[in-house]
């Protein structure tokens, strides 16, 4: 019975992995297409959210299934039950990924009304912090969810300089300002992605210590 278990928790491991892969994934082509204004990308990565929905059912699935039919201990419990809350991140991920890309379609073909600089480089950070929350769990590695949960810093003071940048080009010329809130609506949504990533982290965090944000759950 206990060697079926642990079948299942690695392949429980294994999909988390593939759904981290899917969700990076996203990111990526939703800021691809952004800088590229490219619609049929944008269009692409708004219909991928699908294939992530998919992928949380199949997963949530599977943990539900380790929860009535083995007998987990608590370690095993706290495991499955961190991998059904971080689930809920990753596709929540996946709907802001495509959440960007709708703002893409509506301003594809329009001249930027400043070089993208910061927003690329948020969502390389969260692209990074997704992997390696994914990797923390997946390794039972306690200091590299803490270095997630660290990385979030970097997201947020982005974009700080972001929404900064785009009120100075407000009030230098109004019309501006159209493009300008669709901007900042794009840097808030990888803003929240590097907010999801680190509630991802603080979950690997909770499978190992039984903690999460200081306060003992399990």
């Amino acid at each position: 019975m206990r060697k079926k278990f642990e079948q299942q928790m690695a392949e429980l491991n294994k999909m988390m992995i593939e759904m981290g892969g899917e969700v990076e994934y996203a990111i990526s082509i939703a800021v691809k297409a952004l800088l590229e204004q490219d619609v049929e990308l944008a269009q692409k990565a708004i219909d991928y959210d699908d294939e992530i929905d998919a992928r949380e059912k199949e997963i949530e699935s599977l943990c539900l299934k380790l929860l009535m039919q083995q007998q987990p201990v608590a370690s095993d419990l706290r495991q499955i039950s961190a991998a059904l809350k971080m689930i809920t991140d990753l596709e929540r991920i996946g709907d802001q990924s495509a959440d960007i890309s709708e703002i893409t379609l509506l301003i594809a073909g329009k001249p930027f009304i400043t070089e993208l600089v910061r927003i690329p480089k948020m969502a390389e950070a969260s692209i990074k912090m997704v992997k390696e929350a994914i990797d923390a769990f997946v390794k039972n590695d306690l200091e590299l969810a803490y270095a997630v949960i660290e990385q979030d810093d970097i997201v947020d003071n982005l974009y700080v300089q972001v929404k900064q940048r785009l009120i100075d080009l407000i009030r230098e010329d109004i019309d501006n300002s159209e493009q300008a809130f669709d901007l900042m609506t794009i840097a808030k949504y990888f803003e929240r992605i590097g907010d999801h990533a680190t509630n991802i982290a603080e979950w690997v965090v909770f499978s190992l210590t039984g903690q999460h944000k200081e306060n003992k759950i399990m």
